[in-house]
């Protein structure tokens, strides 16, 4: 059945390693454990993403463990000057050794080096984003102190196999619609963060992939007419005939969605897009403001990604046939092409 829901708590792995039910869920209801991983630890990728944003700025903020490479990474985004820079920390075979929780429900993230502070910590109701970084550009530093307000709310979490390697699987759960509040500081130049107009997102996963891999994904949240209104969408990972990862939320809801496809412009990413859907739920237009390029070739590590940020317009339609009238709302599309 397309689009099946997990609904039993069970842990996530067979005996053999393999995905025990695929499909989506609204909670963790599936348990992740990386000694029932049946795959080599450099194989092994677990990482927690936060994207914090309004209409004039965003930071994003990155803990990962990829088994042979660890990336550490904090992004500033100005999008009324048009810049943006990223800063990225790796370590060699990390394989474990930043104790990434095996939930997002509770646990501290951390990591710290001469350089880079930087932890999330899950408390009741909240996520503290906090974080130094020494030498972040131009010799200056960065820093943060970030409070995302969580109450008990629907998410998106898919369980998603390769159909080629049964040991293979994307565990992945996005958490829209969490009300941010807080500041990051650079450049003499303070950015606040108010919890009115402003959201943060999570991007939660933890698997073994196969090595060539290429992806799209996009996400936004807003508040329309004084309800608090998000969308996760993607595609291109893994074996999806059990169930997308499109999904609205409207009031703490979700609302389930098929298939979403990325129209990109072929010879530039700063042209306008269009999002089209097989259910006719997500109808959209995207004019972008900024694209977060980067390129990494370094021996079997290759990464070509370009997450583009801009203006969305359109209409969405949750579950009941209301349509959620969308205009100019700041949120972000990628594409993603990474081979390590």
């Amino acid at each position: 059945m397309r689009n099946h829901e997990v609904t039993e708590i069970q842990p996530l792995l067979t005996e053999d390693g393999s995905l025990r039910e695929p499909g989506w869920s609204k909670r963790l209801v599936q348990q992740y454990d990386r000694r029932q991983i049946k795959a080599p630890r450099f194989r092994i990728k677990e990482w927690d993403y936060y994207l914090v944003l309004n209409e004039d700025f965003a930071g994003a903020f990155t803990i990962s463990d990829d088994g042979y490479i660890g990336l550490q990474s904090v992004s500033l985004l100005n999008f009324k000057e048009g810049w943006e820079h990223t800063e990225t920390i790796l370590n060699a075979f990390p394989m474990g050794r930043l104790a990434l929780p095996a939930t997002s429900e509770s646990g501290d993230t951390v990591y710290r080096d001469r350089r880079l502070q930087m932890s999330f910590v899950v408390s009741e109701g909240q996520r503290r984003i906090s974080c130094r970084f020494d030498n972040f550009y131009n010799g200056k530093p960065f820093s943060c102190d970030i409070l995302l307000h969580q109450p008990d709310m629907d998410t998106m979490v898919i369980a998603t196999p390769w159909k080629h390697k049964k040991t293979a699987f994307y565990y992945n759960q996005k958490i829209n619609c969490m009300k941010a509040e807080g500041t990051m500081h650079y450049d003499g130049k303070t950015y606040t963060f108010r919890p009115k107009s402003d959201y943060g997102t999570l991007d939660w996963g933890r698997g073994v992939w196969t090595y060539d891999n290429r992806w799209y994904w996009g996400s936004g949240n807003a508040t329309v007419d004084g309800v608090p209104f998000g969308f996760n969408i993607g595609y291109g990972f893994g074996d999806t005939s059990a169930a997308s990862e499109n999904m609205l939320f409207y009031g703490g809801k979700c609302h389930k969605l098929d298939d979403v496809t990325f129209h990109i412009p072929e010879e530039d990413y700063m042209k306008p897009w269009i999002f089209t859907s097989s259910d006719g739920r997500f109808e959209m237009d995207f004019e972008p403001v900024l694209d977060r390029a980067a390129r990494t070739s370094a021996l079997v590590i290759v990464t070509d990604q370009h997450q583009v940020f801009g203006n969305m317009s359109g209409r969405a339609v949750l579950d009941d046939g209301k349509v959620i009238e969308v205009k100019n709302m700041m949120c972000f599309a990628e594409d993603v092409h990474n081979r390590y």
